[in-house]
């Protein structure tokens, strides 16, 4: 899953609690989805990419295309920060890892000078058979978000 190679594989199956109930990846199969990965509610980069897919989320709904985002904060942190941005899709915790480890988005980061390990931004577009679509690593918050949407609309494309 996490080569460029892993393009158009089947993504494992996996389980997560959210704001919404439990989520399973295999009940989202016949429409796109997104998910994308980020470190930590309540913060300034977070704020912002998930504000952007707040606002981009209509259109990613006209594709058919639902959205979620995943840190290893904890349900009730990610209650707070939905209703904060006043976010139309849900959140989900991974608290022990087991998304992060499938997608492989765990990195050894700088924090103030210091090694910590923490989620690398990173998103996945996934199409309605469960294959892997896109995959978009490292990326910067500001403006991300329209990338997807534009791989997102090439998936409605024949």
């Amino acid at each position: 899953m996490t080569t460029p190679s892993a393009l158009g594989r089947q993504v494992p199956d996996f389980s997560l609690p959210g704001t919404g109930g439990p989520f399973r990846l295999a009940e989202h199969r016949g429409k796109p989805l997104v998910i994308y990965f980020y470190p930590k509610d309540n913060t300034p980069g977070c704020t912002t990419e998930a504000g952007q897919f707040r606002d981009q989320y209509a259109e990613f709904a006209r594709f058919g295309c639902a959205v979620y985002g995943v840190s290893r904060d904890g349900v009730k942190s990610h209650e707070g920060f939905k209703a904060k941005l006043g976010l139309p899709f849900d959140l989900l915790s991974d608290a022990d890892e087991t998304a992060c480890a499938l997608f492989d988005v765990i990195r050894m980061k700088k924090l103030y000078g210091k090694e910590v390990r923490g989620i690398e931004r990173s998103t996945f577009l996934i199409d309605a058979d469960g294959r892997l679509a896109r995959e978009w690593r490292g990326v910067k918050a500001d403006g991300h978000a329209a990338d997807v949407l534009e791989a997102a609309a090439q998936l409605q494309r024949p």
